[in-house]
């Protein structure tokens, strides 16, 4: 079961290989025979500046909301006094420890 989950992955890598292959060997074809070129944009200044763009602006936003609001996902028990002398009743563990 566990090697299944293991090799699969790379079964499906090479099925996804050979489907390329054959792709770009024989082409792709309109079942209908019509034109479809007027419909398509250039993948070069559209596309490429769309990803250059996202990949700018989603670190940024991580990095405004940790350094805006380092707490926002923290716990409430953490910010209690510590007392080294005693364990208190309310400890929880962290959510990813459930």
């Amino acid at each position: 079961f566990f090697a299944f989950h293991f090799i699969l992955p790379f079964i499906l890598a090479a099925m996804v290989l050979i489907h390329i292959l054959y792709l770009h060997q024989t082409g792709s074809n309109n079942p209908m025979g019509l034109n479809s070129n007027s419909d398509k944009i250039p993948f070069h200044p559209y596309y490429i500046f769309k990803d250059i763009v996202g990949f700018i602006l989603t670190p940024l936003l991580l990095l405004m909301v940790v350094l805006l609001s380092p707490y926002l996902l923290g716990d409430p028990e953490n910010f209690n006094v510590a007392n080294p002398l005693s364990t208190p009743p309310h400890i929880q563990p962290e959510w990813y420890f459930l």
